[in-house]
């Protein structure tokens, strides 16, 4: 398990470093100049001032320097300021953290809770009046988009519960009650298509195990049914899952933009959104960076996670 370990830090730490190649490298290779494109097309600004903005986010040294420079900032955790109100980077990205956390832990918990009994229901009771209106039911989910939902979502509240909060954000802190309530709506729209692709998943995962030579084994020694579906097929079918949870949180913890426009979260992606609109490259660059390290990280658990489910994985 050590070594299995060590290799895996070796390779997020190769990939991480990647990454920080990449995101620095995105700015700078904008067609044109940034710093034009920054200040727009703004006839009143002079040359001295487009020099002393290259200055002040040191585009006027070699690249190289430049990148040394901001890795090392950012190892500290200065990712610099940013451009219009010159509050620190840091601080923008931390104040939207909880927000993002929270939209992706909450729909990935409740899809899992509900994709796990519903994938071993439509395994176990294959070709049923159940399975079949499970799988249309999980079919219609993957095709629906989140947005639609949302939206669909907010339009029911507003006619059956027109007192019901389904815009905007409340700290916990704040009002604990609105917080959650207004959390609600979001997360089923954002679980609901992920819990349809996880039933897949999982239902064609225990399929394919449940027609090994190991289960065949279990059931000719007399094992009840019940404990060779849980004990020994759940959990050699639950490596697909935990691939896709992992695929998936990275893309929730990247910002569900299209969801906090509808809701109006003040999440990641309504931070990169609007720092793009504002042409705030500094805060684009330090967003993408944390978003890009956390996908990365999650997707390191979940190898981890492997090891656990699957001792197997740890010598392949």
């Amino acid at each position: 398990m050590l070594t299995y370990l060590i290799k895996r830090l070796l390779d997020l730490l190769i990939v991480l470093f990647g990454v920080s190649i990449l995101v620095f490298l995105m700015i700078r290779l904008i067609p044109g100049d940034a710093v034009q494109i920054m200040l727009g097309a703004n006839i009143e600004v002079t040359p001295e001032q487009i020099a002393q903005l290259r200055a002040r986010l040191g585009l006027d040294r070699p690249i190289l320097l430049q990148y040394w420079s901001w890795l090392g900032n950012a190892l500290r955790g200065d990712l610099g300021e940013s451009v219009w109100t010159g509050a620190p980077i840091s601080r923008e990205i931390l104040g939207r953290l909880p927000v993002t956390l929270e939209l992706t832990l909450l729909p990935l918990l409740l899809a899992t809770l509900l994709a796990v009994p519903l994938g071993i229901l439509t395994a176990a009771w294959r070709n049923s009046t159940l399975e079949r209106v499970i799988r249309f039911v999980t079919i219609a989910g993957i095709t629906t988009p989140a947005f639609w939902l949302g939206t669909l979502f907010i339009y029911i509240a507003f006619v059956l519960a027109p007192g019901w909060p389904t815009i905007g954000y409340v700290p916990f802190s704040q009002d604990p009650l609105g917080h959650f309530s207004r959390l609600i709506l979001p997360t089923i729209a954002l679980a609901l298509p992920m819990l349809a692709g996880l039933v897949r998943i999982l239902r064609s995962s225990l399929l394919e195990v449940l027609g090994q030579d190991f289960i065949r084994t279990a059931r000719s020694k007399g094992l009840p049914e019940r404990r060779v579906l849980y004990k020994h097929a759940l959990r050699n079918a639950l490596v697909p899952l935990l691939t896709v949870l992992g695929i998936q949180a990275g893309y929730l913890f990247g910002g569900a933009i299209v969801i906090e426009q509808v809701f109006a979260i003040p999440g990641f992606g309504r931070l990169i959104v609007g720092a793009i609109n504002e042409r705030n490259y500094a805060l684009v660059q330090g967003a993408i960076l944390v978003v890009t390290a956390g996908f990365v990280v999650i997707n390191f658990f979940v190898d981890l996670l492997y090891s656990v489910v699957d001792p197997r994985v740890e010598y392949a």
